[in-house]
């Protein structure tokens, strides 16, 4: 049977993944996540898991590290400059081919910042922080019941790929309370892991190293990853489009200001204004071809996001007309109050004297 239940996002997020098979989770207080960490101390005994709370987070990341190359299903989680000390590991992780989930609840930046929600950790999570040619996968949930559903996805990414993967959320998804359901999720038949360190009685011993010294070895390897990067962007892109064909104006955000746009879209629908959304998912693989078919014939398109201008960055390289783009950027730990959306499509429907019903 299926569970239903009022939770806040960071429990939730940590219930799907035990639900998913994760027994070994790994991290360091930090707000606004520090949920996850309580939460996690104590299910994980109820299930026979593993809980650690790490030294640090540089500490948390290679205990992950470690747990995914016996093939378990591990996970840590943390906060922005707590996924910046992460870095290296996961770039550790990426360069040895180890499945594992990384969450990310945003809060406000650089340095260390404050404890407001935030969208400020977009190019590192997208471009990748750590050093080498490498990638992860990026999940963008804007709801509880997606931070949860997308836990089950980033592990099955995360094996079916051999490779680290992403949660990104702000502060206020991983606060917020709002129902759940999670359904009945088969564990006991995880992906087996014959690459895994799990002791070579019987069969060759296994290998995990990204130190590679031989002669165009190390070139071979990274051209190995960089082909598993193309089967992700031909097979994990995620979006969701609402009303963009025939639009004048496209919102496109992801998180929770994409919320705010979607109850915005519903007033000016009403009112006969052509407005639709555009929300990405995967905000790597990111849907470049879709936002450019969604925008194709459109006035404006308005990038709204917690953060001073990076997912605009992709809006532009999506579009390659800068022109059409303008940037609703709210950085600081602030969150985007409709109002401020309403102002700016207000501004652009009397630049370009859009007409309503």
């Amino acid at each position: 049977m299926s569970r239903k239940g009022l939770m806040c996002g960071n429990e939730a997020m940590a219930e799907a993944a035990i639900t998913a098979g994760c027994r070994c989770y790994f991290g360091y207080p930090i707000t606004p996540q520090n949920e996850v960490t309580a939460y996690m101390s104590r299910r994980m005994p109820e299930v026979g898991g593993q809980f650690v709370q790490s030294e640090s987070e540089v500490a948390a990341i290679n205990m992950v590290f470690g747990a995914a190359a016996i093939g378990a299903r591990a996970f840590t989680s943390s906060s922005s400059p707590g996924i910046s000390l992460m870095q290296e590991g996961i770039s550790y992780l990426a360069g040895n081919e180890l499945p594992s989930v990384i969450v990310n609840i945003m809060r406000g930046g650089p340095g260390l910042g404050n404890i407001g929600p935030s969208q400020a950790d977009y190019f590192q999570a997208t471009r990748g922080g750590g050093h080498g040619d490498y990638r992860t996968i990026v999940l963008a949930p804007a709801s509880v019941q997606e931070l949860a559903d997308q836990m089950f996805l980033a592990f099955d990414l995360a094996d079916k790929y051999r490779n680290p993967v992403m949660v990104i959320a702000d502060g206020v998804l991983g606060q917020i309370v709002e129902p759940v359901e999670f359904s009945p999720k088969e564990t006991a038949n995880l992906p087996k892991k014959d690459w895994a360190l799990t002791g070579c009685s019987g069969r060759a011993p296994n290998k995990i190293r990204s130190l590679v010294l031989g002669d165009n070895e190390l070139l071979e390897h990274n051209r190995k990853l960089q082909a598993k990067y193309r089967a992700m962007e031909e097979s994990e892109i995620r979006y969701e489009s609402l009303e963009t064909d025939g639009a004048d104006i496209i919102l496109v955000a992801y998180g929770s200001p994409s919320r705010t746009c979607r109850s915005l879209l519903k007033k000016y629908r009403q009112e006969g204004y052509r407005i639709g959304l555009f929300r990405p998912i995967t905000l790597w693989p990111f849907p470049y071809k879709a936002l450019a078919e969604a925008a194709h014939g459109s006035r404006m398109v308005l990038v709204v996001e917690m953060s001073a201008g990076q997912l605009v960055e992709d809006v532009r390289l999506a579009l390659l007309n800068d022109s059409i783009i303008r940037l609703l950027g709210k950085p600081g730990g602030e969150v985007i109050q409709s109002h401020e959306v309403q102002s700016e499509i207000e501004k652009i429907i009397e630049e370009f004297k859009i007409k309503g019903r």
